[in-house]
């Protein structure tokens, strides 16, 4: 009979593969370098994940689960203005990138870039992630023209994406410069002309 799962090796597991994965890549990390980071057996990988293709859908996860627990309650926040709301959301993603001096940015968009057709539970992750943070930007985004609760329309929606799409691409860009300046120009000239304000100061 097998050994039941234990938790504190599938978070160390997935801990360490977020590490690695963010700060080298997903094809430069090997399985070893994974286990040896998380204090594990190379061995028991198996025993957690069926593949390293598995294994970065669910750092991927974890990753944007902790996206949307620190940062999406700023969407719903009904004291502040649907658009505020939309800017204050992408600062505080910037906010996270500053404290890593730009270097490593957005494992969304990094993983995006570098997954081949192969790699399809990862691939099929990040489609999941994209589409549920395109829903969480157009709903806020909503709100502006209907109010609380509103549903989100094909061109909110698509507003959603761009926003999301300028980000990432900020966030290259960031990354391959070290810098906070590609972040700066979507604050403070792209965010503000996509929604159709003069400026994202709060």
């Amino acid at each position: 009979m097998s050994r039941p799962a234990n938790p504190l090796v599938r978070e160390n597991l997935l801990n360490a593969g977020l590490t690695l994965f963010h700060s080298q890549g997903f094809n430069a990390v090997g399985l070893k370098e994974i286990t040896d980071m998380a204090g594990v057996p190379k061995g028991s990988f198996y025993s957690y994940y069926s593949s390293k293709n598995a294994f970065a859908a669910a750092v991927l996860r974890q990753y944007w689960a902790a996206i949307v627990r620190n940062h999406a309650p700023i969407l719903s926040d009904e004291s502040t203005p649907p658009v505020q709301r939309v800017a204050r959301f992408f600062e505080a993603m910037t906010r996270d990138h500053a404290e890593q001096d730009f270097a490593l940015g957005c494992l969304i968009g990094n993983m995006t870039l570098e997954l081949s057709d192969s790699n399809q539970e990862a691939r099929e992750e990040l489609a999941a992630i994209m589409d549920h943070w395109s829903r969480l930007v157009a709903a806020c985004l909503a709100e502006s023209g209907s109010g609380q609760n509103a549903a989100a329309s094909p061109e909110t929606t698509e507003l959603a994406s761009m926003l999301i799409e300028s980000w990432e691409g900020a966030a290259m860009r960031g990354r391959l410069d070290r810098s906070s300046a590609p972040y700066d120009r979507f604050l403070a000239t792209a965010l503000p002309r996509l929604l159709g304000t003069q400026t994202t100061s709060v």
